[in-house]
């Protein structure tokens, strides 16, 4: 069965960073294929580092290799939100996953949300000094 992610304006899905460090593979509708990193991503899709800015409004697929396996969508791109010399920041948003895909994605989501607040709450978190 296939998902289809929705947004919701008053409930914004979590996002998390990924410093791109993250593959992702984008393949064209043409049958051409890009190589990015991944910024940031959400269950209703993510920000991508690219050596160039991809055509906004196009359907692609993206595979996405996180620590809980690969994450293959449909997704279309978004305008580019930061241009340079070296890279360009684009968004995309998932169109369609496969209910596979779906759970590796929260999977994915949740692990690194676990590890971040356990790292916040060892590094942040220090219980007072005691006299």
């Amino acid at each position: 069965m296939t998902h289809f992610p929705q947004t919701h304006p008053q409930n914004r899905a979590q996002r998390v960073q990924f410093g791109s460090s993250i593959a992702v593979v984008i393949k064209l509708t043409d049958g051409r294929s890009a190589r990015a990193k991944l910024q940031t991503i959400s269950e209703t899709g993510g920000m991508l580092r690219l050596a160039g800015a991809l055509e906004q409004g196009n359907l692609v697929e993206v595979t996405i290799e996180t620590a809980a396996g690969a994450v293959k969508g449909m997704a279309e791109i978004l305008e580019p939100t930061r241009k340079s010399t070296t890279e360009t920041l684009q968004p995309f948003r998932f169109i369609a996953l496969e209910d596979d895909d779906h759970r590796t994605l929260r999977d994915a989501l949740e692990s690194r949300v676990d590890k971040d607040f356990v790292g916040l709450r060892s590094s942040q978190w220090v219980a007072p000094k005691r006299r």
